[in-house]
């Protein structure tokens, strides 16, 4: 790291007078060595500068390859372990956008228990985790998405639950996008229950890929972002990347392969016991799922709910819970999913039922 931070005594301009009057008000002046990349980590019209400043309630002044932050000592900390951040990823050569700033104030602000302060030094450098291809890097915006990457790293089996927007699903498939690329696995299957059909996929027009493509359309969109659009292609058409309907694993041993299971709140318990006794050698599987969308028949029990309860303390696998705070989509879907987190449950009302007919629906 090239970033240097010094604390001084008092503040530039003849500010020192405001220091006696808030002893809690200090700064720090933090040094960029690459011009260049000192004015990519600023953002246009130092819009990231103006990131740093609403969600951590600093000033933030830049002036040549120099940022000057002002504010609570530990708030000024967390600033500067975030542009830490932010720099290191420009000097390993990728962008740095606004959701990225956001992210890495969220992980400055996770490791804050870890600064020693007044000094402001951290007792060691942050990083966050990342998954890599030869298309595109993700890096961990949030502790939780941290938690999970590593998970995926030492674990074969892990759990990643919670709310819509949190990246459970897209973080899994760049994960097992990287395992392929690297040759650690030789097949990707990719499998979702079909509630909505009632697994019933043979009244579906098509053949088996058509029938459940439109199931399985978030972890097509999250691969094409890992890998280029030909390889995926490739890989369907060879088999190393696979299509497998929930209905059709029974009897199966999955071998050398990264296995996904998506939206696992709607597996009964009997899929969720069969799917996960698939696990062959070498192989590793990541289940996501949120508890709180379950569309299974009322007073049907949750496979994924009964496996985080039975299997919390079984070797070898991870669970990793999301919440509304861990969401990186726009900033709305938190708020949309911490109001329906705080509403009170509403009685399930039985179908209605209509007149009979002579004829099927």
């Amino acid at each position: 790291m090239n970033a240097r931070s010094h604390t001084p005594s008092g503040l530039p301009g003849g500010r020192a007078a405001d220091m006696s009057h808030a002893s809690d008000i200090t700064h720090v002046v933090i040094a960029f060595d690459d011009n260049r990349l000192a004015s990519e980590l600023l953002g246009q019209f130092d819009q990231n500068l103006a990131i740093l400043e609403q969600k951590l309630g600093v000033e933030a002044v830049a002036r040549g390859n120099q940022v000057t932050v002002r504010g609570r000592p530990e708030a000024c900390a967390q600033a500067r372990l975030a542009l830490d951040l932010l720099y290191v990823r420009l000097q390993q050569g990728h962008e740095v956008g606004p959701a990225d700033v956001e992210g890495a104030i969220r992980m400055a602000i996770a490791d804050d228990e870890q600064l020693s302060l007044p000094s402001l030094e951290p007792k060691g450098r942050l990083a966050m985790a990342q998954i890599s291809t030869r298309r595109r890097t993700v890096m961990a915006r949030n502790p939780a998405q941290d938690a999970y990457i590593r998970a995926m790293d030492r674990a074969e089996l892990v759990f990643g639950m919670g709310p819509a927007g949190t990246g459970k699903t897209y973080l899994a498939v760049a994960y097992a996008a990287a395992l392929i690329e690297r040759g650690d696995v030789s097949r990707l299957i990719l499998s979702r229950p079909a509630v909505e059909a009632g697994e019933r996929l043979g009244f579906l027009p098509g053949d088996m890929k058509e029938k459940v493509d439109p199931y399985l359309r978030p972890l097509y969109d999250a691969l094409y972002d890992m890998m280029p659009p030909d390889k995926v292609e490739r890989g369907l058409t060879s088999g190393m990347i696979e299509v497998a309907p929930l209905a059709f694993m029974r009897g199966r041993t999955l071998a050398n392969a990264v296995v996904i299971l998506d939206e696992a709140q709607n597996t009964t318990s009997m899929q969720m016991k069969m799917f996960l006794t698939r696990l062959g050698e070498g192989s590793r599987m990541i289940v996501t799922g949120d508890p709180t969308q379950v569309d299974l028949p009322p007073g049907q029990i949750s496979g994924l709910a009964e496996a985080s309860e039975l299997l919390r303390d079984v070797p070898g696998i991870v669970q990793i819970k999301f919440t509304d705070v861990d969401v990186v989509r726009h900033p709305l879907v938190g708020r949309i999913v911490r109001a329906y987190d705080k509403a009170p449950p509403r009685p399930v009302q039985p179908p209605a039922r209509g007149p009979r007919s002579g004829g099927q629906a």
